[in-house]
This record gives C-alpha cells, sequence and structure tokens, in this order.
C-alpha cells in the first residue's frame, strides 16, 4: 500500500482523520506536528516563539523527507507542509495526497478555544484564516482527492477515502 498524506489548513481534521484511517487500513499512523514535538522536546508554539517559522518549517521538511521511507504509513501533516514545492513533490511520488477541506466558519468554530496554534495567536479572526487559505490555496488543490469535512463526521471522511482508494488501486 502506498503511503497516505492527508494534507489541509489547521482544524480541517487531519489528526482526527488520520488517527481512523490507519486503524481501518491496518498500518501506522505518523502525526507529523506530534513528531516535531516529541523530536524538539518543545511544543509547536514554543518552537516558532524561540526559533521562528523558517526553523519550524526546516524541521517540518526534514522529517518530511525522512518518512518517505516509510511504506503503508498515513501521515497526518501540518497544515503549511504543502507550502514547499519538495514536500509536495516527494508526498506526490512517495503516496496519495488526500487534502481535506472545510469552510472558514467551520474551522473557527473548531480552533476558537485552541491557544496552541502560533500562526493564529495574535489573531485568530476569519479574515485572517480567510487570508491564510487564499494563500495556501493553489498548494492544498495540488492533492489526488479534496474533501470537504464540514458538517461530516470523523467515521464518514474516512469511508470516503477508503472508497476513494479501493477505486484507485
Amino acid at each position: 500500500m502506498k503511503n497516505v498524506f492527508l494534507t489541509g489548513f489547521m482544524g480541517t481534521g487531519k489528526s482526527s482523520v488520520g488517527k481512523i484511517l490507519a486503524e481501518r487500513l491496518g498500518c501506522q499512523f505518523i502525526d507529523l506536528d506530534a513528531l516535531i514535538v516529541a523530536e524538539a522536546g518543545m511544543s509547536i508554539k514554543e518552537i516558532f516563539a524561540a526559533h521562528g517559522e523558517p526553523y519550524f518549517r526546516a524541521l517540518e521538511a526534514d522529517l518530511v523527507r525522512r518518512l518517505i521511507s516509510e511504506k503503508g504509513a498515513v501521515v497526518s501533516t501540518g497544515g503549511g507542509v504543502v507550502i514547499d514545492p519538495e514536500n509536495r513533490r516527494l508526498m506526490r511520488e512517495n503516496g496519495v495526497v488526500v487534502n481535506l477541506t472545510a469552510t472558514v466558519h467551520a474551522i473557527r468554530e473548531r480552533l476558537a478555544a485552541d491557544n496552541e496554534r502560533p500562526l493564529l495567536q495574535d489573531d485568530n479572526s476569519l479574515e485572517k484564516i480567510v487570508s491564510m487559505l487564499a494563500e495556501r490555496e493553489p498548494f492544498y488543490r495540488d492533492a489526488d482527492i479534496r474533501i470537504d469535512t464540514t458538517g461530516k463526521g470523523v467515521e464518514d471522511i474516512v469511508l470516503q477515502i477508503l472508497v476513494w482508494l479501493k477505486r484507485e488501486s
């Protein structure tokens, strides 16, 4: 089985969907952000505060390069991993890219109580989310399949991915 890379903005359900999808496929689940936190010994918020976003993106890119040797894993990526063209190329060449989307209102609602998102730390307004989504949209679009998670349960999203994977195999 090819790797399945879940991409998408914060709050679109990558980690929740990834865990269940890996379970259904009987394979390993890898949460890129959790792995970065474990390896760095600090939270993403702390990494951003101490070293800045470029340092975090370098850690992220290094992990993507290392993870492509994994076979048959479900990988939940960070929301900004797709910004780097090399990350997109590696994911595409070494697996299936599934982009999870949601409406701006759904994202804001899902992230309302989350103060661990450094890029929304100072401003989690709808306008900020719209701006970030617009900036990343061309990169998110570079996926094999896109699924809107708004108003859907995790099981429904997983089923949609499983049906697509079966049809494509």
